[in-house]
């Protein structure tokens, strides 16, 4: 038997190797808006939130217009102007092969809005890798439970047979409050120290460690 029948992967630092392009955007956001520029740190801290979420946490008394004023700056930075590398990660397909291979369902819970996540799974083509998705603007964010409960709920798979695999605190505390197993990657935003206050199944450094940590027996 199967540990885990489901595998939902978190997106940004997990499977595509985007936290430096996340980091440089926010703070060139910040500095064209003459607002405190954020540390590496604190965005690093946000990484994982829907953007709503993230500005609460940067930003708790910008405005409505203000907040408006980042997300579309932000936009246009990720999209247009910056161009800091955000490859997959190595290893990232292999891992997803291997994983279907041996019969495992594989799906995402991120971050990211819809249309951000439909973009950089065509640009990756990993679309096909994936038979669910859900989206930062499609439940709430992270780490409340509502885009793990509506996978589970969509591919009828019960909560103990399926696994989170994040890079941030906010992915698998989302796993705790939805009852599922979590395994940390400490190559993305939160170091393995950070990811272990969530109590995870492992910590991984790898994609092979992680494809043994997935498959592995109880």
């Amino acid at each position: 038997m199967k540990r885990y029948e489901l595998v939902i992967f978190d997106w940004d630092g997990t499977l595509m190797d985007s936290v430096g392009k996340i980091v440089a955007c926010m703070q060139q956001t910040a500095k064209e808006l003459n607002l405190l520029v954020p540390t590496e740190t604190a965005v690093r801290d946000i990484i994982g939130l829907s953007m709503d979420e993230a500005l609460n946490v940067l930003y708790p008394s910008a405005s409505h217009q203000t907040r408006q004023n980042m997300i579309n700056v932000y936009r246009e930075q990720y999209l247009q102007l910056n161009q800091t590398p955000s490859p997959v990660f190595d290893g990232a397909e292999e891992l997803l092969l291997s994983l279907k291979a041996s019969g495992h369902q594989l799906a995402v819970a991120t971050g990211k809005a819809r249309a951000g996540l439909n973009r950089v799974l065509h640009e990756t083509g990993f679309t096909q890798h994936f038979v669910a998705s859900r989206c930062a603007d499609e439940a709430h964010s992270k780490p409340h439970p509502q885009m793990l409960q509506q996978l589970l709920q969509q591919l009828t798979v019960a909560p103990e047979k399926a696994v989170m695999i994040g890079d941030s605190i906010h992915d698998l505390n989302m796993a705790r409050n939805a009852g599922m197993d979590a395994i940390g990657v400490s190559y993305g935003a939160h170091s393995a120290e950070r990811l272990s206050a969530a109590l995870p199944v492992a910590i991984v450094s790898s994609t092979p460690d992680l494809y043994v940590a997935i498959t592995a027996q109880r």
